[in-house]
């Protein structure tokens, strides 16, 4: 049984495929453990609204450690953020 491809992340494995390669997509997939459409999906562009909430978050982090989400969430609505707790919830 082969484990060595299976050691990394689904998102690891996907960036393994090369199309260009003699080997067939459809083989690739397999060998990596794979499905097809897995190894199609292109992963969605993170927004700049979204990167710049994310970079908040981590400065709170910084600026308070001890915050919980609940804390988090009162923090970024202070701030103007309209966002829930799951959001903020790792």
């Amino acid at each position: 049984m082969r484990r060595g491809a299976h050691q990394g992340g689904m998102a690891e494995r996907n960036a393994m495929i090369n199309r260009t390669h003699a080997l067939s997509f459809v083989r690739q997939c397999q060998i990596l453990g794979l499905s097809r459409s897995t190894g199609y999906s292109q992963p969605a562009p993170v927004s700049t609204t979204a990167l710049a909430l994310m970079r908040r978050i981590d400065e709170l982090h910084l600026d308070y450690p001890f915050a919980g989400s609940r804390i988090l969430q009162d923090l970024l609505r202070g701030d103007g953020h309209a966002i829930g707790q799951r959001h903020v919830a790792p």
